[in-house]
């Protein structure tokens, strides 16, 4: 008789059993097999918050399965991943198959590997009632909460909605974000911009005005600006000093889930949610050439900082080898963990070093690779050495007036010469300076004063919004991608190329929240509940008064904002548009069906006219001429198709421009992105040409 092996995926039953062999029978319980009924709350709050769990439907034949094979084993091991949620599920089917609780058949493995499977299965442990308690606790806070109201949103706005303790805050920060744009009042501002060339060099450069008879310089309008430049007329530009120093650069640290999910949306474009499917893929295996099943990173759901010495190793001897020990630091490196971490595993990196992106890129999908390769390149350059910069700033006089040119140069590119920060890029705005030295005449190519304007606050953005929840200490790793996720999906906030905006029926809750429910909504107040269950599953807080704690207020401030709305409903004002509608005149509004957005006329019944939402795109179909327009692919994804469709069939992922071919007079598009070619789509012509960079 063999030892059965329960994990949650088939892809990781696949990868452990190759390195468990005979004697082991690996199995998937294809997630949770046991939760909260979905026809009802579920809870009973008058016992201390019992929850009654019921096999989930579907699950059936799983249950079956799982009962059977263990029967016929001699041991049962519990393998689910190695956070809260796998812990629950450990549990469920401990209990549902009545094993042994005090038994030792609880394992875990941090990374999918024959040393991290042989590691876990050398230490099982007793199943950890605290994590347990800890997931019950959240799990049943979010019921409460859901079940009770969300009703409430559906008496008092319209059926369909939802609130949520993470949920609601998130959309409350994309809200105030957009009322801080609308509030804002853009202040006029002007700066004295000039191009030099110096005696030893033909190359132009810039410098910019910081000061005039040695106090700092502020240009409120034109007019001072005018004064400035007839002040400058004629005048005499003297370099009056040269300051070069070398700068250290520092990695950046090796990821955690906040910040893989950031990176991946900066640098790939991806979603939260992308992103967590391809980690989770890299992370139970995936079978690669030459190599079998493997799992390529370790568990993606972290907030540590923490790299093994082993990881360290292995990284150290890759950089010798590939580039030279000059690229290794005079010592491993360690980055702190924040204090309120939970520092349960480690950093986000790959299993095994020496599997490079390119030698596993056959083995993997498109999203597998472009992650895989993020994250392989992150930790490799976070145990390389720094990088060395030669800055310089120059300070030029004129009647009095002192410009200030800076620039830098790449001495020693370090672990630059494999991966830069995507937001680390505030050199790319400065440029080589020519050799500059004191009491240089320098000659002016030009000077003008240019008008500004102060600019409000950006509007959020996937990864901005996973910051500032990580910041302000709401959720935890496991709940970033999904929050985003429910929000974008109930339509409280809408994607506007990257940027976050709330529609207006996510304006009207988060308005009616903060009315009356305002510790729902509260980003102190959430995140001190989240430190609540943290001490839950720390064993140093009980789950149950935690709840009382919370329900208890909740309840009666739900009962107030019942009274308080009695009889009142609030309205979701419709999004006009520009666009007239024929039949009678009025501006159409947009309405949201199963299948997306279009518009209406507002005044049904007696109108019924309804729109599709076209977006034109620049050029014109290279079939027909007619217009180009975006569309969505039923997966989501954007591409290109002739506004004459069916009559033309032409469609393209690439995207089209304002170019035209020089060839044939055709519109050019845009292939692989900004760093790519224009590419002419034309039958027969075949012209292409690479984008500058």
């Amino acid at each position: 008789m063999s030892d059965l092996v329960i994990v949650e995926s088939p892809a990781k039953a696949k990868t452990i059993q190759k390195y468990l062999g005979p004697g082991y029978e690996v199995i998937a319980s294809m997630g949770h097999v046991r939760d909260l009924p979905k026809s009802k709350m579920g809870v009973d709050k008058d016992n201390d918050f019992k929850p009654q769990y019921t096999d989930m439907k579907g699950k059936e034949d799983v249950i079956k399965e799982l009962k059977k094979r263990a029967k016929k084993c001699d041991k049962v091991y519990l393998a689910t991943d190695p956070d809260r949620e796998g812990e629950a599920i450990s549990w469920h089917i401990a209990q549902m198959l009545k094993l042994d609780m005090n038994a030792d058949n609880r394992v875990a493995f941090n990374e999918i590997t024959k040393t991290g499977v042989k590691n876990g299965m050398s230490n099982p442990h007793k199943i950890d009632v605290d994590l347990v308690n800890a997931q019950q606790a959240r799990r049943i806070l979010d019921r409460l909460v859901g079940y009770e109201l969300s009703p409430f949103l559906w008496k008092k706005v319209k059926r369909g909605l939802s609130a949520g303790r993470v949920q609601s805050v998130a959309v409350r920060l994309v809200v105030d974000r957009e009322n801080e744009i609308r509030a804002f009042v853009p202040k006029e501002y002007w700066s004295i911009d000039a191009k030099f060339t110096a005696p030893s060099s033909r190359k132009v450069f810039d410098a910019a005005l910081v000061a005039v008879d040695g106090e700092k310089l502020e240009i409120p309008n034109q007019a001072e600006a005018d004064n400035l430049l007839a002040r400058l007329e004629n005048a005499e530009y003297t370099v009056t000093s040269v300051k070069k120093r070398v700068t250290k650069k520092q990695p950046a640290p090796p990821f955690i889930t906040s910040t893989l999910q950031q990176e991946a949306s900066r640098k790939l474009s991806f979603s939260a949610k992308r992103t967590m499917k391809a980690a989770q893929e890299l992370y139970e295996g995936v079978d690669v050439q030459g190599v079998g099943a493997v799992g390529l990173i370790t568990y993606m759901r972290t907030d540590s900082l923490r790299i093994s010495d082993e990881a360290k190793a292995a990284a150290a001897e890759y950089i010798g080898v590939v580039y030279g020990k000059d690229y290794l630091p005079p010592e491993p490196r360690n980055f702190k963990t924040k204090n309120n971490a939970q520092d349960a595993h480690e950093a986000i990196r790959p299993s095994t070093p020496e599997l490079t992106p390119e030698r596993v890129k056959d083995s993997l999908s498109s999203d597998q690779y472009k992650l895989y390769k993020l994250i392989w390149e992150r930790f490799i350059a976070s145990q390389m050495a720094n990088a060395l910069l030669d800055t310089v700033s120059a300070d030029i006089e004129a009647n009095g007036c002192t410009f200030r040119a800076s620039g830098y140069s790449v001495k020693f590119d370090g672990f630059m010469v494999l991966y830069v920060e995507s937001n680390d890029s505030e050199e790319g705005s400065k440029k080589m300076l020519p050799e500059l030295k004191a009491e240089d005449k320098l000659k002016l190519k030009s000077i003008a004063g240019n008008q500004h304007f102060t600019q409000p606050p950006p509007r959020f953005t996937e990864a901005s919004l996973i910051k500032a929840l990580e910041e302000n200490g709401i959720g935890r790793p496991s709940t970033y991608a999904p929050t985003i996720t429910t929000i974008t999906s109930r339509r409280y906030v809408e994607h506007e190329g990257k940027a976050l905006k709330p529609t207006n029926l996510g304006e009207v809750i988060t308005e009616l929240m903060k009315d009356h429910f305002k510790k729902i909504v509260d980003a102190k107040f959430t995140a001190e509940m989240e430190n609540n269950l943290d001490e839950v599953e720390h064993g140093s807080k009980n789950w149950v008064s935690t709840l009382h704690e919370f329900y208890d207020d909740f309840s009666k401030t739900l009962k107030k904002a019942e009274e308080a709305m009695d009889g009142k409903r609030v309205k979701v004002p419709d999004e006009e548009t520009d666009v007239v509608c024929e039949l009678c005149g009025r501006n159409m509004v947009i309405k949201y069906s199963k299948y997306g957005k279009f518009l209406a006329c507002p005044g049904f019944p007696e109108c019924k006219n309804t729109k599709k939402i076209v977006t034109e795109a620049d050029g014109s179909c290279p079939r027909c001429g007619k217009k180009m327009l975006l569309k969505k692919s039923k997966k989501g994804r954007s591409f290109y198709g002739c506004e004459g469709f069916p009559d033309c069939s032409f469609m393209t992922w690439n995207v089209p421009t304002k170019e035209i071919c020089p060839q044939c007079g055709k519109t050019l598009f845009m292939k692989g992105g900004k760093s790519g070619k224009l590419v002419c789509e034309t039958d027969g012509c075949g012209y292409e040409r690479e984008l500058k960079k």
